[in-house]
C-alpha cells in the first residue's frame, strides 16, 4: 500500500461494474440467465436497471436469489449463487461470462489521471475477482488498496469500503466515481464527493440522472473518458 506519510495527493476511489468495465454481457448477462435457468422466465435488462436505481442491490447474488424466488422458485441462496458462478467464472474448460467484459478506459486516459491522482478501489466483487479483471486489462495502472465485498463487514449503500480507504490515507482529498445509486449513497454517507457514471444506453438513463442528482453528485459523465474534463485535464 502507498505510504501515507508521502506527501498529500489527491485520491480517485473507483466502483469496477459500470465505470471500469462494461459488464452488460457479464454480469447483467448472469443474473439474466441464473433466473431464465431456474424459472424458466426472461426478466429483461431494464427490469434489472429498475431493481439497481431502488437501492439496495449491489449484491447480484442477492438479487438473483430474490428475482428466482419471485417467481414463485424456492431455491435456496447457495443453490443459485453457486448456479450464477459457473456461468460468470466457466466451468470444467467452458469460458465464463466474465471474458465478455470490455474494458471502458481509452488507451491513455487512467495513464493521464494517474500523474495527478493517487487510484483506489471499492467494489461490490470479490477482490480476487476484481484482481483478475485489473491483470487482465490494466496491468500498468495501481490501484491500492482494493476492497471488495469480504473486505467490509457492512455493503453498499454502507460507507464502510470508503472509511476503510479513507483511514489509509487521512490527508488525502478523494473523490468516488460509481454508477448506481448505491454507490452515491455510500459516498454521501462517507462525505465523499460523488461522479456518478450513467452511460447513454442504459435502459433508464433519465432515471439514473435524477437519482444522482438528488444524490448531490458533483458530476455525472457518460464515462470514465470524460473524467479529465471534471478536473480540467
Amino acid at each position: 500500500m502507498n505510504n501515507p506519510s508521502q506527501p498529500s495527493q489527491p485520491l480517485l476511489i473507483f466502483d469496477m461494474d459500470g465505470v471500469l468495465v462494461d459488464v452488460t454481457e457479464s454480469y447483467r448477462e448472469t443474473i439474466a440467465r441464473t433466473v431464465r435457468d431456474f424459472t424458466g422466465r426472461t426478466i429483461s435488462r431494464e427490469s434489472i436497471q429498475e431493481y439497481k436505481n431502488a437501492g439496495g442491490w449491489n449484491d447480484d447474488w442477492q438479487l438473483s436469489h430474490h428475482l428466482v424466488h419471485a417467481a414463485g422458485v424456492g431455491a435456496a441462496f447457495e443453490e443459485v449463487k453457486a448456479h450464477f458462478q459457473t456461468l460468470f467464472r466457466g466451468v470444467n474448460g467452458t469460458p465464463g461470462l466474465m471474458l465478455r467484459e470490455r474494458w471502458i478506459a481509452r488507451p491513455g486516459i487512467l495513464e493521464k489521471l494517474s500523474l495527478r491522482f493517487r487510484f483506489a478501489l471499492f467494489t461490490g466483487r470479490e477482490k480476487e475477482e476484481a484482481q483478475l479483471t485489473l491483470d487482465r486489462f490494466a496491468r500498468g495502472l495501481v490501484f491500492d488498496p482494493v476492497v471488495g465485498m469480504h473486505e467490509v463487514e457492512n455493503h453498499k449503500p454502507a460507507p464502510d469500503g470508503l472509511l476503510r480507504i479513507l483511514r489509509a490515507f487521512p490527508d488525502s482529498a478523494a473523490y468516488y466515481i460509481g454508477d448506481t445509486v448505491d454507490d452515491a449513497r455510500a459516498a454521501r454517507a462517507a462525505a465523499v464527493p460523488f461522479i456518478g457514471i450513467a452511460a447513454s444506453d442504459n435502459p433508464l438513463h433519465a432515471g439514473l440522472v435524477a437519482l444522482f442528482q438528488s444524490e448531490g453528485a458533483r458530476a455525472m459523465l457518460a464515462d470514465i473518458n470524460y473524467l479529465p474534463e471534471v478536473f480540467g485535464q
